[in-house]
């Protein structure tokens, strides 16, 4: 009977060791503590239970990618197989893992922003405001120039 898949979300919980077996392929190794809560209707509350470690082992491109992703503190999503309790551990051997949104934001290299965007804003430079035009007199309300030239000249 093949062992069944499971799902556990949990937290990583010290540094990923990546070592290579002498054929070359890499091998993963974690540790990830499940915390389950249950609501205590009595205090009207949730409340942790007892945490769940987990000693996790991912192969090949998955453990490649676990060790450069994972850091102590991540939430993650891990879908696997249990290969054993030992030690007050479950052993899990992972087929998939992903890493939380629900505390973190998740960047991909696609979906980096681009250098560009990283750069300081500078504000542009405030318009200057456009300077009115004077009237000859100097007054304010006066007619402008050209009026009183014409009437000077009797509107021809």
């Amino acid at each position: 009977m093949a062992p069944s898949v499971t799902h556990v979300t949990g937290t990583v919980t010290g540094d990923v060791e990546v070592r290579f077996t002498p054929d070359g392929i890499a091998v993963c190794r974690f540790r990830l503590t499940e915390t389950p809560t249950q609501w205590d209707a009595a205090a009207q509350t949730w409340r942790d239970l007892d945490p769940i470690p987990y000693i996790c082992t991912a192969w090949r491109n998955l453990a490649s990618n676990a060790a450069e992703s994972l850091v102590d503190g991540v939430n993650v999503l891990a879908k696997g197989r249990i290969t054993g309790v030992k030690d007050g551990s479950i052993y899990l051997s992972v087929d998939d893992l992903g890493i939380s949104l629900r505390r973190r934001i998740a960047y991909t290299e696609t979906s980096l922003p681009s250098p560009i965007a990283a750069r300081p804003v500078t504000a542009p430079p405030a318009p200057q405001p456009a300077a009115a035009p004077r009237p000859a007199t100097g007054r304010p309300g006066s007619p402008p120039a050209w009026w009183e030239h014409k009437r000077a000249s009797h509107w021809s």
